[in-house]
């Protein structure tokens, strides 16, 4: 029988035997978030479209190109979030939140959409891990989001990530800027792509993010931010810098780097790897310190960054790191008759109680192909309960990689009998790889 439809293109399944590497993954994140106090915060993946057209910029390839934009019922014009940091930044406006105190300290998971032309590392359909904080103009707050993305590569042991930096200044001093580059491009006008021809009097500091092999090469040789940042600017970036080195964190300052949004002012960073090609960028970010004004509110100098899921697991996958699966089943009961199928379930149902993964059979499979399938879902134990174990009222669980057996009870006893088991054959190889007991480590 044919399938109706497939999944649709720039999209991909997350399978039951893969998801596990995204958990420990966004595990990782939620435990770093948490040391560096930041709490989560959840918004809607459809926005009025005017959100993401006034926050992320309308000289943007997001908005000009890319976005999912349709129309209701109702005649509205909504769209599904191309980023994280927009509906973030309207919840804190809407619900008030810089009443409650500064900074605002938030964190999130999403799901993106971006109409693209799906690639590795690239798909319509994407996710992200960002942090979002307002309410501070310190440098400090700039070189702790950084380090903040620091310590999740180095707990993911993600080795060859190289933090690359710069400012892109403020409006004042960007103004100045803007004039040196339209100066500068108006010499290449027939040369241009037709997206840069557009951006040129509206915001030429996108053409230097333009993907154009021609644009690319003329942008080249464009004046830098660097030479026409304002003292503040200046000062505010010399900061950040001082605060990365007293934290050992290692960068290059990339005058080039500008990010794709238009809402970035003064620090902009990314995180780039050589190791998946083209699309190595892992995590980007930087200061917005306008965006919050721009949505309406009072002046709330803004902060953040974004990592991609998908492309942190290409990296792990590429670099070889191992990612360990906590979802190893304990205990598999395999069962000979119906008698037999009750008792196991209600010892199944005590031993999850303890938070301890355990199966029986559910499809009616044989005792051969039972214990099969404890083999392929990797149970680290099995029991094998017929008419014979109820009767004498024991059962023999064996492990499956030592193959030593044990013989535990089937009544109230069974669950401290099996925890004990599992705790006295740790002890065991503790004793086998150091030679001791370890009655006397803490």
């Amino acid at each position: 029988m044919a399938l109706i439809t497939k999944k649709i293109k720039g999209t991909e399944d997350v399978l039951p035997k893969q998801s596990y590497r995204w958990q420990f993954i966004e595990n990782v994140m939620r435990e770093e978030a948490r040391i560096y106090g930041f709490k989560e915060i959840r918004t809607p993946v459809f926005e009025h479209t005017e959100l993401f057209a006034r926050g992320v910029g309308q000289t943007t390839d997001v908005v000009q190109k890319e976005m999912y934009t349709f129309t209701t019922k109702g005649n509205e014009s909504v769209t599904l979030r191309p980023e994280g940091t927009a509906g973030a930044a309207r919840a804190v406006l809407e619900h008030a939140l810089p009443n409650e105190g500064l900074p605002i300290k938030a964190s999130y998971f999403v799901s993106c959409y971006r109409y693209e032309k799906p690639q590795a590392g690239r798909l319509r359909e994407f996710h992200q891990f960002g942090l979002e904080e307002y309410g501070t103009q310190s440098p400090v707050a700039d070189a702790e989001l950084i380090c903040a993305a620091q310590s999740i590569f180095d707990r993911l042991r993600l080795k060859d990530l190289h933090l690359e930096i710069n400012s892109i200044g403020c409006p004042t001093c960007r103004a100045e800027y803007h004039k040196a580059l339209k100066a500068y491009f108006e010499q290449y006008k027939d040369q241009l792509c037709e997206t840069c021809l557009s951006r040129l009097d509206k915001n030429p500091m996108r053409i230097l993010d333009c993907k154009s092999p021609i644009c690319s090469k003329i942008a080249e040789g464009a004046p830098r931010i660097t030479e026409y940042l304002c003292d503040e600017c200046k000062e505010h970036f010399a900061s950040v810098q001082k605060y990365l080195d007293a934290a050992g964190i290692n960068y290059i300052v990339n005058p080039t780097i500008v990010r794709g949004l238009d809402y970035y002012t003064k620090t902009v960073f990314e995180f780039v790897t050589d190791c998946i090609g083209a699309q190595g960028t892992v995590c980007g970010g930087g200061r917005y310190d306008g965006l919050i004004e721009e949505l309406g509110g009072n002046h709330l100098p803004s902060l953040g960054f974004a990592m991609g899921m998908e492309r942190l697991l290409m990296v792990m996958e590429k670099q070889g790191i191992e990612i360990p699966d906590f979802s190893e089943c304990s205990l598999y009961i395999a069962t000979m008759g119906e008698k037999a199928q009750e008792k196991a379930f209600e010892l199944l149902h005590n031993i999850r109680e303890c938070g301890e993964t355990a199966e029986t059979d559910v499809v009616g499979r044989g005792l051969r192909a039972q214990m099969k399938y404890a083999d392929k879902i990797g149970a680290k134990y099995t029991l094998v309960i017929g008419d014979n174990e109820l009767n004498e009222g024991f059962a023999e669980a064996k492990n499956m990689e030592t193959g030593k057996k044990a013989k535990l009870p089937l009544d109230e006893s069974f669950l401290d009998s099996f925890l004990n088991l599992q705790l006295s054959e740790e002890t065991d190889t503790f004793s086998a790889v150091f030679g001791k007991d370890n009655s006397d480590v803490e």
